[in-house]
């Protein structure tokens, strides 16, 4: 979990951010063909701090994710595995799948079922490439008073060799992927969208890290990079998605993107298959024969914060309340 609280952004004019960005970029390309006259490349290789010349000047002028063309595309995803190879050396690749054709990604968590275990997180932790000294999380399991629902004197840090502890229930909450996002609306850049399936993505080499959607969003979902993410060679998951699990820099936001590497693939998210009490359910909405349509269809279910119009799809329910005929 973040240990710094979200702060609160410095109001800019929509279209400066972006100005900002291509006037920048021009000052370091002519900072570095001077670095090239004056030093030669070898010298100017330094100065990226051990990049490739081409590749800092790549990554410098790199278009938003969704204006690019497939061999831009290609040639990002490249620059990051190569990027990799030298921070860490570790060979990762970066793919970037794209949606499923009608298919719309849905969750729901029995509550009754959840007993605080945290496996979902040390799953997410590890499968997400998540920032280790910084305790980044994208999960938090709130463990909550029975017969209330306030949300504020939820504990967050509570022991958990000490669960299920009596006259508590455990509430797992990330990122909802709302169909209304108000992340996607406050981002000045648009560094972050929603896709076709339903999932809030963001384009990492594209947040400006001013912090806007964290403001804007009520689920405490967004997670700042304070410092730069330490990720163990040895742990790291070289299975990657461009939009979601591949290693971020410091500086830029990052949430749950319901495992794009994974379900975009046709597996479960890694929080889901870790889940040692069967609590959670994931799937397409779109398909009557789903399990999560099952839930929807029959159990009492609910989502937090429905009077904010966020429409999350991120769904809770209980085995005591079955949806009456």
């Amino acid at each position: 979990m973040d240990k710094k609280p979200h702060a609160e952004p410095v109001a800019r004019d929509d279209g400066f951010n972006a100005y900002r960005r291509r006037f920048l970029s021009g000052v370091a390309q002519a900072g570095a063909v001077g670095a090239v006259a004056a030093t030669g490349a070898g010298a100017a290789q330094a100065a990226w701090g051990g990049s490739t010349l081409q590749d800092a000047l790549g990554s410098l002028f790199q278009d938003q994710y969704q204006r690019m063309s497939k061999d831009e595309i290609q040639s990002a995803l490249q620059r990051i595995e190569r990027k990799a190879k030298r921070k860490y050396g570790v060979d990762i690749q970066v793919g970037n799948a794209p949606p499923l054709p009608d298919t719309v990604f849905g969750y729901a968590l029995n509550i009754s079922k959840c007993k605080g275990y945290r496996d979902c997180v040390d799953a997410c932790v590890k499968e997400n490439n998540q920032g280790r000294d910084s305790q980044m999380q994208y999960i938090r399991v709130l463990q909550m008073e029975k017969g209330t629902m306030d949300l504020e004197k939820s504990e967050h840090y509570y022991p958990a060799a000490d669960v299920p502890v009596p006259g508590k229930f455990y509430l797992p909450v990330q990122c909802m992927q709302c169909d209304n996002p108000p992340c996607v609306k406050a981002c000045p850049v648009e560094a972050t969208w929603k896709e076709p399936d339903g999932i809030v993505v963001i384009d990492y080499d594209w947040c400006i890290g001013c912090r806007y959607c964290m403001t804007a969003c009520p689920y405490w979902a967004r997670h700042f990079n304070w410092t730069e993410p330490q990720l163990p060679a040895a742990e790291i998951n070289p299975v990657t998605h461009y939009l979601g699990n591949r290693p971020r820099p410091k500086g830029v936001v990052e949430k749950c993107h319901f495992c794009t590497q994974r379900t975009r693939a046709g597996r479960q998210p890694a929080c889901q298959e870790a889940c040692p009490t069967g609590a959670r359910v994931f799937g397409n909405l779109l398909d009557p024969k789903s399990e999560i349509r099952y839930v929807l269809e029959n159990k009492t279910v609910f989502r937090l914060k429905e009077d904010l119009g966020t429409e999350p799809k991120f769904w809770y329910y209980t085995d005591d309340l079955a949806r009456s005929k």
